[in-house]
């Protein structure tokens, strides 16, 4: 009996995440209340309450959800990174390294995207839900500095504004495709992010007959 009455009670919680992140999908997070949630599940204000004191502790919880699928951040924004592969991609500092991790990360867009489009929508109206996205940013940032600083790569004091500025892009890009969807050819547009990649984070390459070598700063 235990055993049912736990799987009764994780069958709820499970329902009323998926209740609520179709309904933040729907109607935003802020049009959203714990009462629609609850109504739309076929429950009670009351029942809710049982499983989560707050709207922002089960947006916490989709958030876990949101590890999970990425197990804790293959390649999407936002969420933490795939240290270790992300970190090796940096390192190598090659175009076509850089084409191929963000083209994988385009393609996990469509199953993520009702969970990030909630995340910051929740993060403008919740101080604790904006502190979790800004640290998903800053780890992915300090992969790319990790990455760098292996390397032995630009100026040290630049490292991590070149992860900033380089994340920065793909993140506005990913909203952007999450909101409106692809507005010109894929190809194109993730062409253009591996020539800033590139720029901001590859091998600097000069020589006779080459572009000159890029500063440090």
């Amino acid at each position: 009996m235990a055993g049912l009455r736990a799987a009764q009670k994780e069958m709820t919680r499970r329902l009323l995440l998926s209740t609520a992140l179709e309904l933040f999908e729907a109607r935003g997070y802020a049009g959203t209340t714990v009462d629609d949630i609850a109504k739309a599940a076929g429950t009670t204000r009351v029942t809710f309450y049982a499983y989560f004191p707050s709207r922002a502790a089960l947006m916490k919880a989709l958030v876990a959800e949101l590890d999970e699928l990425l197990e804790r951040g293959s390649p999407a924004e936002p969420g933490p990174p795939t240290a270790p592969a992300l970190i090796a991609v940096v390192r190598a500092g090659e175009r076509a390294g850089f084409e191929t991790w963000l083209r994988d990360t385009s393609r996990r867009w469509p199953r993520i995207r009702p969970y990030v489009l909630a995340a910051h929508e929740a993060a403008v109206v919740e101080p604790e839900l904006r502190e979790l996205v800004d640290q998903w940013f800053d780890e992915v940032v300090s992969a790319v500095e990790a990455g760098l600083e292996q390397a032995g790569r630009f100026d040290p004091d630049s490292r991590r504004l070149r992860g900033f500025l380089a994340l920065t892009q793909l993140a506005q890009l990913a909203r952007r495709w999450m909101r409106h969807g692809w507005e010109t050819d894929p190809a194109t547009a993730l062409g253009l992010l591996t020539d800033c990649w590139e720029f901001l984070l590859g091998e600097p390459h000069g020589g006779p007959g080459g572009p000159p070598p890029r500063g440090t700063a």
